[in-house]
């Protein structure tokens, strides 16, 4: 007997016994479907004890459907193999969805020794239902007849993707590397858990704290009373604690007076991960790469990257080499400009104090560009944010927005349980009125939260099953002490504009068919960089933009400001975003054997960034390797993506102020045309059947600034 159906069987007995165990657990709220509007999660009666019953009770009813699948004597057909299919696995990945949003949102002990327990497990799981040689026998049988077997246009993608998926997977592969696979997928999904617990524990740890709020000037009175907060619940009562976020730059380097403070937070942000103590994740970084080098010879390809972009828009690293190196010289000029600007400004400020001037360092940069925007375009973030209040922006600026591009409209409600309590919740509706989804605002910082923002989906919109959509997006925005305002930053507020982008995508998504929701990573970031253009078009910045005591609107003057400052400081974030995006694809087109040591993790960085032509020392990377989360998870060999579908995002936001901005008939082109489709359709066609041409990097540049010499 094959090893994979030799695995399966075992795997299935086990299983089932567990599934068993959890059955006599009836009042476990995973076990069915939430009774809660469009199955909402019942926050309120979930037990962290409640998950481990409910995922071997999900693995060893997928397995049961998948070997029924497989076993069926009637020859394949669309409908009792890839129908039947899509809908198995429902309570495995009700569970799982459910786990490992709570880890990136509220982590605990319980929860993250849950990951730790089953990350194998549930690769092992993966592996049985992709690397079943009988389902994978039922699957070529339609895959060479999908012209026929297939319903319509939709479903012989679909046949397409799950052919293609296995075949990633390693269903091709003999017995023995299929053993191997196995054995790699099971390693990296430990190692995938153990770097995550450890990038969280290690930027609550490094905290910087403070002794005297004096060293905090430049600070506002509810900042200092925030960091006295954070340090009183680290039983630090009289000092001051500023938290760390993932990101290398940290928000208070703007702020802070104290140059020293400055360099001292800085310095704490970019040793994270690689100290030496118990958080470091060098050994665990080296590990994972040799491993995906690994599994990418096995599966036939150079790199990991090569595995990682064949399914991807680039398709290639060539292509994406060639638009980073394209991109990488312009924006080093325009940050070396930048950079010249601000150490005359320190000159002079320190001339005039009669000191000894200093040379410009990355802990002096957002300080300093804060000063200079001020002093070029007569305002700074202390100016903005009174206007910029939270609960005004996302409801009378993303959800404003959304309604007179979409027609939809949103309604807070407080009856529904939360994990958190500043947690918010709204009904969606669409035009004709009815639900269309619920909408979850998860806004603040907290320790047991991952860092940067993201969007997530709690209950999927399935035609199959009858379900809509409960989607999330999550920030990290410091949260104010007791009774005091939110009041963002001009990136937060374009943050929350982006996340809500991806919300949209997935709330009005109508495909016939789950599996086909997913779009490339390389695209996926497209419609939500789209969305930002709302935050500052007039209309909608009119609507929110008011004085969070007074009510009176952001005057005229300062919205002139915002709109002539927009290209300030891009040669410094796109220098920041293109060193990390190259650094991972170095990284990941490393061949086998080729992974650095733990040793050697931060130097290969250094390396690269050398080698680029990239490496200017106050602009560091956004991410450095030790904490850059995001090669951990979904864009391995994909955080170029962001900059790719940017291209996009520019061209079209060109096509809709050529076609009357923010207004219903655009609105209903981008929702029918781009997206409701998902990925039911190859995402470039979808791009040219919007704006009705490929994609132009002109409105890129012209948007950052930078003028690029072709070769």
């Amino acid at each position: 007997m094959p090893a994979a159906s030799r695995f399966a069987p075992m795997i299935l007995s086990a299983l089932l016994a567990a599934g068993l165990a959890g059955a006599q657990t009836p009042d476990n709220p995973l076990l069915k479907p939430s009774p809660l509007p469009l199955q909402y999660p019942q926050f309120d009666k979930l037990r962290d004890d409640d998950f481990a019953p409910a995922l071997d009770r999900g693995m060893a009813e997928q397995l049961a459907e998948i070997q029924a699948i497989a076993d069926n004597p009637a020859a394949p057909t669309f409908n009792n193999t890839i129908v039947a299919w899509e809908k198995s696995g429902r309570l495995l990945n009700r569970t799982t969805t459910l786990l490992f949003n709570l880890l990136g949102t509220d982590a605990n002990p319980a929860r993250q020794k849950l990951q730790t327990d089953y990350a194998a497990k549930l690769a092992a799981q993966r592996d049985a239902v992709l690397l079943n040689p009988k389902l994978f026998a039922r699957i070529e049988v339609l895959y060479a007849a999908r012209d026929k077997a297939a319903p319509n246009a939709e479903g012989k993608r679909l046949i397409e993707r799950y052919r293609r998926e296995m075949v990633r997977a390693g269903a091709q592969l003999n017995d023995e590397q299929k053993t191997r696979m196995k054995a790699i997928n099971a390693e990296l999904a430990t190692l995938t858990a153990s770097f995550n617990k450890a990038v969280l524990a290690e930027v609550n740890d490094s905290a910087v704290v403070v002794d005297s709020a004096d060293e905090l000037a430049g600070l506002t009175p509810a900042q200092i009373a925030a960091a006295a907060d954070n340090a009183k619940k680290r039983g630090l009562e009289g000092k001051y604690a500023i938290a760390l976020l993932n990101t290398t730059i940290q928000p208070f380097e703007t702020d802070l007076q104290n140059r020293a403070l400055r360099e001292r937070l800085h310095k704490a942000s970019i040793a994270r991960g690689a100290r030496g103590n118990a958080f470091d994740t060098r050994a665990t970084l080296s590990r994972v790469v040799a491993l995906r080098e690994e599994r990418a010879a096995l599966l036939g390809y150079a790199t990991p990257a090569a595995f990682v972009l064949e399914d991807e828009t680039a398709k290639s690293a060539d292509a994406v080499n060639a638009m980073l190196r394209q991109l990488a010289p312009a924006a080093v000029a325009s940050a070396k400009q930048e950079a010249a600007e601000l150490q005359k400004l320190i000159d002079s400020e320190q001339a005039a104090k009669g000191e000894p001037s200093f040379a410009l360092q990355a802990w002096d940069w957002s300080y300093y560009a804060d000063k200079l925007r001020s002093a070029k375009y007569g305002f700074d973030e202390s100016q903005l944010k009174p206007y910029l209040e939270i609960t005004s922006v996302l409801e009378r600026g993303v959800f404003f927005a959304a309604q007179q591009l979409y027609g939809i409209t949103f309604k807070r409600r407080t009856d529904l349980p939360v994990y958190r309590d500043d947690v918010w919740t709204y009904d969606v509706f669409d035009t004709n009125g009815k639900q269309l989804a619920i909408f979850i605002a998860d806004m603040y910082a907290r320790p047991s939260k991952r860092g940067g923002a993201w969007m997530n989906s709690y209950v999927s919109q399935n035609p199959l099953e009858g379900t809509q959509p409960v989607v999330a997006n999550h920030l990290n925005i410091p949260k104010p002490a007791a009774g005091e305002p939110t009041l963002l930053t001009w990136d937060e507020v374009n943050t929350m504009f982006h996340e809500f982008g991806h919300a949209l995508h997935y709330m009005f998504n109508k495909g016939r068919y789950p599996s086909l929701a997913r779009v490339p990573r390389d695209f996926v970031e497209y419609p939500s960089q789209v969305n930002e253009v709302w935050a500052d078009w007039p209309s909608v910045l009119a609507n929110y933009a008011k004085h969070y005591q007074t009510g009176a609107p952001m005057p005229r003057e300062l919205l002139d400001k915002v709109a002539r400052a927009k290209r300030f400081n891009q040669g410094y974030m796109t220098v920041s975003y293109l060193s990390a995006a190259i650094v991972d694809q170095r990284l990941h087109q490393l061949p086998a054997g080729q992974a650095p040591s733990a040793e050697d993790i931060v130097g290969f960085e250094a390396k690269v960034l050398k080698e680029e032509g990239i490496d200017f020392g106050p602009v560091p990377p956004r991410y450095r390797l030790p904490y850059f989360s995001h090669i951990m998870g979904g864009y391995s060999a994909g955080y170029y993506a962001y900059i790719w579908s940017e291209v996009l995002d520019a061209d079209t936001v060109e096509w809709l102020k050529a076609h009357g901005g923010l207004k219903r008939a655009n609105g209903d082109a981008l929702r029918n045309k781009l997206l409701s489709r998902g990925g039911s359709e190859d995402a470039m066609v979808l791009f040219r059947n919007l704006v009705g041409h490929g994609p132009d990097i002109k409105p890129l540049l012209e948007r950052r600034g930078l003028v690029v010499q072709k070769p």
